[in-house]
């Protein structure tokens, strides 16, 4: 991929037609472009933003640098469902333009009160020295045309005591008249942290509360991104991004999403852990957890993630675009774990059944395994000889299950190991596994773990085998995201 200079990063979106014809040329016809995952139309999708329930449809946007794949001048784009299955593009909702986000519309997330719908971002302000003042920015988002109005100014600025780096405003609202943002950030030691504002009113009032405590984790890790606090099941769950860290089954990267179970205080800012620190997706490429707003019930809620990491390259930034979101998935507690399971309205996708003695693997597919055996050896992506691939082996004495990616003819971020591994607390029963034309998750036991990864095929690789003993069911999926041309 060429290297980008700083004026293309950061050369603003006059028109559509900056981008139309990336689109029309280089990306519509990619043999990589996704059939039920939401993607960019052009240039670098990354974290989900916003996520929440209203009036009968969810709604999300996400990070999005529309020029090229790289991140750049980042933007809020905005996509909506009704049944979290069928998704379609509304556009542009929030752009870079005012002083306080002259370099950036950062991530952050949505809040419903009082039927207003408000947007809170980070606003990457840079001066002529180029130096980086992160604002927190809010905007007011307004139903049926989906247009936005910013405040003229910022909430607030960078809290003293922490550097340049302070993002990703999480919004919750505790009690009629109490809401807390929540930020994530770095102290001047260079340690991650999560930091508080609080206020009686949404949109304004706000003033620094402090850092939140968290026993035993003060030292994991140089910056948290996208921190939040949900509530499920009785539990309270700090759900982060810890940056610069090297973690057990992760292989040799350093970015990480993970979670701890635990109790939340919100006057002393405590959060008390109970155990230890937890890996929501133990795949290749997952980040940035968002979850939505207005949960499912008082026991679930909806998550949704970036398929991607930071700092990283993938075989379709030569094509003009990079990224795409995990499935949404349906978040409880069980045994104080975080159980994620694949929305049972996915199974509307289901066209047919493909015969799995052809060896066969679709495009876009839904595969469930149920091993038969004690141990299981399934190879995804193999070519016709069988060699090749991505394996999935588990075995059943040290309960490990292993991700090895290291047989696919198109490699990349090798930096950060092609192996994945996770031990299981019990036996290996169910793989439940959806396959898109650039990427595949795996949902193990019922959501015990989860393995999400992209993959690019080459035309050759499109094919399995199942080594072991196990049944299998293969169903042909349709389409279900829009892959048109709206900005």
């Amino acid at each position: 991929m060429r290297e980008w200079t700083r004026e293309e990063r950061y050369r603003t979106l006059e028109s559509p037609d900056d981008v139309r014809e990336l689109y029309n040329s280089r990306i519509k016809e990619s043999v990589y472009r996704q059939s039920y995952h939401i993607q960019p139309v052009t240039g670098l999708l990354n974290d989900p933003n916003g996520f929440l329930h209203y009036n009968g449809e969810w709604h999300l946007f996400y990070q999005w640098f529309p020029l090229g794949p790289v991140h750049g001048l980042k933007h809020w784009y905005h996509v909506s469902s009704k049944d979290l299955v069928n998704w379609k593009n509304l556009g542009l909702a929030v752009a870079p333009d005012r002083w306080y986000d002259n370099k950036g519309a950062y991530s952050g997330s949505a809040l419903l009160t009082s039927g207003k719908l408000y947007l809170y971002y980070t606003g990457n302000h840079r001066n002529d020295q180029w130096e980086r003042i992160p604002y927190t920015c809010l905007a007011e988002l307004f139903e049926g045309s989906w247009r936005i109005k910013k405040w003229d100014e910022p909430l607030f600025g960078p809290a003293e005591g922490y550097t340049e780096h302070q993002r990703d405003p999480k919004i919750i609202k505790l009690a009629e008249n109490r809401y807390v943002i929540v930020l994530g950030a770095q102290n001047s030691e260079k340690k991650g942290r999560a930091i508080v504002y609080e206020s009686d009113n949404p949109v304004s009032n706000w003033h620094f509360k402090g850092e939140i405590n968290v026993p035993g984790f003060m030292d994991f890790g140089d910056m948290w991104e996208c921190p939040s606090v949900q509530h499920i099941s009785g539990f309270d769950v700090l759900m982060f991004c810890p940056q610069h860290i090297t973690l057990q089954y992760r292989g040799q990267s350093q970015n990480h999403n993970g979670y701890l179970i635990g109790k939340m205080d919100w006057d002393t800012l405590v959060f008390q852990p109970i155990g230890q620190f937890h890996e929501l997706d133990f795949g290749f490429d997952s980040y940035a957890a968002e979850c939505a707003a207005r949960k499912r019930t008082w026991a679930e809620t909806n998550m949704i993630a970036w398929m991607g990491i930071p700092d990283a390259s993938y075989p379709t930034d030569d094509e003009g675009w990079s990224g795409c979101m995990t499935l949404p998935r349906t978040l409880r507690v069980r045994n104080r774990r975080l159980i994620q399971e694949p929305l049972e309205e996915l199974t509307k996708l289901r066209i047919d059944e493909a015969d799995p003695a052809m060896g066969i693997l679709p495009d876009a597919c839904e595969m469930n395994v149920f091993n038969q055996e004690e141990d299981l050896d399934l190879t995804l992506f193999s070519k016709k000889d069988h060699t090749g691939g991505i394996n999935i082996y588990f075995n059943s004495k040290s309960r490990i299950l292993t991700v090895d990616r290291s047989g696919m003819n198109r490699l990349f971020n090798c930096d950060d190991g092609n192996v994945r591994t996770r031990k299981l607390e019990n036996p290996l029963e169910h793989l439940r596994i959806y396959v898109d034309h650039s990427s595949v998750e795996i949902f193990v036991n019922s959501g015990d773990a989860v393995f999400t990864s992209r993959v690019f095929p080459h035309y050759t690789e499109h094919h399995f085998e199942m080594k072991t003993k196990a049944e299998i069911h293969i169903w042909n999926l349709r389409p279900s995201v829009e892959d048109n041309f709206i900005i």
